[in-house]
C-alpha cells in the first residue's frame, strides 16, 4: 500500500510552530507535508490530500498584505482545520468578522466546551472545562453563516467553532502544543474522524516504500553516498544498500574539520559492523586551503559544501558510471534552507542550500521527508547499533562553523582539545543521552584572565548544550552545576590557549542550535 496515499497539507502562515504541528500529525502515524500560504490550488489539488491544517501565524488577518491562501481553498470538498491565524483566516474568507481583542489571551487558558463532536469527540461531556494555550491578540467577533460555536473561553466566545454541513472546523487554541490537555485528542478527531484517515505512516512502510522506489528510479545505475559517521548518512547508506547493494559506493571525505580520532572511529566502525563499501578520501588540505580568510558563515557553508560536490564527482568519474549522489538531507533541512514568500533563508544547508549549480549527478535523497527523532526509528528498524543511531547530530561542515571567525589548523586544534573534554565529561556523567546535542565553540575574541600569577590574553570556549525532539525547536539544557564546573575547569587547564569558558543559555528560537 502507498503510504502516501493519505496525507495532510499544513499551509504554513508562519508560525513558529508549524513544525510541531507536522510531528503531533506524524506521531499519530498519519503522513504529512508543509506548504507555504501562496501554494497555488491547482498544486493542493494534485496533491490530493485527505484533508488541511492552516498554521498559526504572527499577523492579523485584516493587515494590508497579510498572508491569504487561495480563496477557492474553502470551496474544495477537503476537511479544514484552521488553528488559530488560520481558523480567523478562514472565518474572515467567508464572511465572519475578526476584530483586535480588547483583552489578548497569551498562555494557559480555560475551554468551555459546548459541542461534544467532531474535534471533541470521546472526551467526558461531565467534564465542563479544560486547558488550552491561546496566543493571539485578535479574535473573532461574528461568525460567517452555517458556521456554530464548539467552545469558548473566557475572553473568545468563539474558541472552536465548526460549519454545520460541511468539514470546515477551527480552533483559537494551539491543539500542537503540551500546554493544551486535549491537543492530541483535538488532532486525532480531525485526522481519523473528519479526514477518515488511516495509520499507515511507520518506518516499516516507509523502508517497503522506500526501498521500491529507489529500486525504480537507480535501475542498473551506480549510486555513490556521502558519508560522514553521523545517523543521518549512516541510516540513508543502510537503507539505500538494502535497496540496490552493491551498485553503492560510500564515500567518506577527511574535510580537516571533524573531531579528534573521529576519522579513524568512524572507519573502523563502517569496516567491523557494516558490509558497506566505502572510499577513504583525504582533503584535509584543500578544504583548509580553501577556508583560508573566510570568516563569513555562509560562505563557509557554501565553499564547503561546493568542496564535498567537487570531490564526490572526481570520485565518480574514477568509478565509471555513476548517476547518483545520496545524501542524508533531512526535513528540517529543507525548511531552514528555503524561505517563505518575502521572507529570509535562516541558513544554507551544506547539503541544501550549499549546493552548487553546476552539480553534474543527481540526487537521492530517502529521508527529506523525515524529521530526526524519525530517522533513529528507521535506523533502529533497518538494524543499525544504537551507537550509530543514537550519535549526537554533528553538523556536516564540521568544526568549521563551530569556529567563530577563520578557521586555521591552530584554531582547529584548540577546538578539538575542548571537545574531547565536553564529550568525555557528558558520557561520563550520563548526560551525553539525555541532551540533543552537547559541543564546544570557539568564539572570536580574546579575554583577559591570571594564570600563575601571570596575566593572559587568550581564548573563549563557549558550551552549548540543547534539548531538542527534532532540530526544529530547542532549549538550552539545565546541566547541573557540577558538570558544567568540571567541564570549564578542564578547558581552562588542559587546552592552552583558552582562559575562559562561558554558558549559552539561549533557546531556539530565537537562536538556532549551532552558532554559524
Amino acid at each position: 500500500m502507498n503510504i502516501h496515499s493519505e496525507k495532510i497539507l499544513i499551509i504554513d502562515f508562519g508560525s513558529q510552530t508549524t513544525q510541531l504541528i507536522a510531528r503531533r500529525v506524524r506521531e499519530q502515524k498519519v503522513y504529512c507535508e508543509i506548504h507555504p500560504y501562496y501554494t497555488a490550488l491547482a498544486k493542493i489539488k494534485e496533491l490530493k490530500p485527505s484533508g488541511l491544517i492552516l498554521s498559526g501565524g504572527p499577523r492579523s488577518v485584516y493587515d494590508t498584505g497579510a498572508p491569504k491562501c487561495d480563496p477557492g481553498l474553502f470551496e474544495l470538498d477537503l476537511p479544514i482545520l484552521g488553528i488559530c491565524y488560520g481558523a480567523q483566516l478562514m472565518v474572515q474568507e467567508m464572511g465572519g468578522v475578526v476584530e483586535k481583542a480588547q483583552k489578548r489571551e497569551f498562555g494557559k487558558s480555560v475551554l468551555d466546551i459546548k459541542y461534544y463532536d467532531g474535534l471533541f469527540t470521546g472526551l467526558d461531556s461531565n467534564t465542563d472545562e479544560c486547558q488550552v494555550w491561546m496566543s493571539h491578540g485578535d479574535r473573532i467577533e461574528k461568525l460567517p453563516d452555517h458556521f456554530s460555536v464548539s467552545a469558548q473561553s473566557e475572553h473568545s466566545p468563539y474558541a472552536a467553532i465548526r460549519h454545520e454541513s460541511r468539514p470546515l472546523v477551527g480552533v483559537q487554541f494551539h491543539p500542537e502544543v503540551a500546554h493544551t490537555l486535549i491537543g492530541t485528542d483535538v488532532l486525532r478527531n480531525f485526522l481519523f474522524t473528519l479526514c477518515k484517515c488511516r495509520p499507515l505512516w511507520t518506518m516499516g512502510s516507509f523502508i517497503d516504500t522506500t526501498v521500491d522506489a529507489i529500486k525504480q528510479k537507480v535501475g542498473s545505475d551506480q549510486v555513490i553516498c556521502a558519508l560522514s559517521g553521523g545517523v543521518d548518512s549512516a541510516v540513508t547508506a543502510a537503507l539505500i544498500h538494502r535497496a540496490i547493494g552493491s551498485q553503492l559506493t560510500c564515500i567518506y571525505v577527511n574535510n580537516g574539520l571533524m573531531r579528534t580520532n573521529e576519522t579513524a572511529s568512524l572507519l573502523k566502525f563502517f569496516a567491523e559492523t557494516t558490509h558497506l563499501k566505502v572510499l577513504d578520501i583525504d582533503a584535509v588540505d584543500y578544504f583548509l586551503d580553501e577556508l583560508q580568510g573566510i570568516v563569513d558563515p555562509e560562505i563557509k557553508r557554501k565553499k564547503i559544501g561546493y568542496g564535498f560536490i567537487k570531490i564526490f564527482e572526481e570520485e565518480a568519474k574514477k568509478l565509471g558510471n555513476v548517476k547518483y549522489l545520496a545524501q542524508g538531507t533531512l526535513y528540517p533541512d529543507v525548511i531552514e534552507s528555503v524561505a517563505l514568500d518575502g521572507g529570509t533563508v535562516i541558513k544554507s544547508h551544506h547539503n541544501v542550500g550549499g549546493l552548487p549549480d553546476i552539480m553534474k549527478l543527481d540526487l537521492i535523497e530517502p529521508l527529506r521527508e523525515l524529521f530526526k527523532d524519525e530517522v533513529r526509528l528507521l535506523g533502529l528498524e533497518l538494524g543499525l547499533p544504537d551507537e550509530a543511531v543514537f550519535r549526537q547530530p554533528f553538523p556536516g561542515p564540521g568544526l568549521g562553523i563551530r569556529i567563530m571567525g577563520e578557521v586555521s589548523r591552530e584554531r582547529l586544534d584548540i577546538l578539538r582539545q575542548a571537545d574531547v573534554i565536553v564529550l568525555e565529561e557528558m558520557k561520563k556523567s550520563g548526560w551525553y543521552r539525555k541532551v540533543w546535542q552537547s559541543f564546544a565553540v570557539l568564539l572570536p575574541i580574546q579575554t583577559v584572565g591570571v594564570m600563575g600569577d601571570e596575566r593572559t590574553y587568550e581564548n573563549v570556549i563557549a558550551l552549548r548544550c540543547v534539548d531538542s525532539l527534532d532540530a526544529m525547536t530547542a532549549d538550552w539544557s539545565k546541566l547541573p552545576y557540577e558538570l558544567i564546573g568540571r567541564i570549564s575547569n578542564r578547558i581552562i587547564n588542559e587546552v592552552r590557549g583558552v582562559n575562559r569558558v562561558v554558558l549559552d543559555v539561549s533557546s531556539k528560537p530565537p537562536s538556532t542550535i549551532e552558532w554559524e
